[in-house]
């Protein structure tokens, strides 16, 4: 099955219809998914981020990456797949953005300490506790593999105040996808498949 080189993903943003698919879990790793993963990396770095999830690059499947310190040469790295989020604790509130939804800023409220478990990319278990900003990433980038974004979890009065920002995202996604520059949602949605195929089932 030919795959696009990972060389060629960038970051998509909003409304691409990825950002809204429930990822499935990965079943399986070889050379293309570890330089998924790299291009993943890559590309948060590139865009001064400190996560990001496959959704974000097109893929519905269980994997993101992240570095709290957004510098290639400090901070810890982490690439996860299958992750899980459980035992939250406490509450913060704090200031997200989102590589997807570029300028869109807001506070949002999450829990201050959980519990992650998933593997890495030698299929070794990951299970640590955590907290502080890099808790609030782990949430965030968990909320992309499950199709939420974080202006889902605003308040009412809080997602009036970007409601413009997003407006004027669709508005050009659509225009480029009139301009034939992006697919169509269904093709995009098509392009999926062959990934679920070769590593989800």
């Amino acid at each position: 099955m030919n795959l696009p080189a990972p060389d060629s993903f960038q970051i998509v943003s909003y409304p691409h219809p990825a950002l809204r698919v429930p990822a499935k879990a990965l079943q399986r790793v070889d050379a293309t998914l570890l330089a998924v993963a790299r291009r993943m990396l890559d590309l948060m770095y590139d865009a001064k981020g400190v996560g990001l999830a496959a959704n974000q690059i097109g893929l519905p499947i269980r994997l993101f990456v992240a570095n709290p310190s957004g510098d290639p040469a400090d901070g810890e790295e982490l690439i996860l797949i299958n992750p899980v989020l459980q035992f939250p604790k406490g509450s913060d509130t704090a200031q997200e953005g989102c590589l997807s939804l570029p300028g869109v800023h807001a506070d949002v409220k999450r829990p201050k300490k959980i519990e992650l478990s998933g593997y890495d990319l030698s299929g070794q278990e990951v299970c640590r506790k955590v907290d502080g900003f890099l808790a609030r990433i782990l949430q965030h980038e968990l909320d992309h593999l499950d199709g939420v974004m974080f202006v889902d979890r605003l308040s009412e009065e809080s997602r009036a105040e970007v409601e413009g920002l997003l407006g004027e995202l669709e508005s050009d996604f659509r225009a480029k996808q009139r301009a034939g520059e992006i697919e169509s949602d269904d093709d995009l949605v098509a392009s999926f498949q062959p990934w679920l195929d070769a590593y989800t089932t």
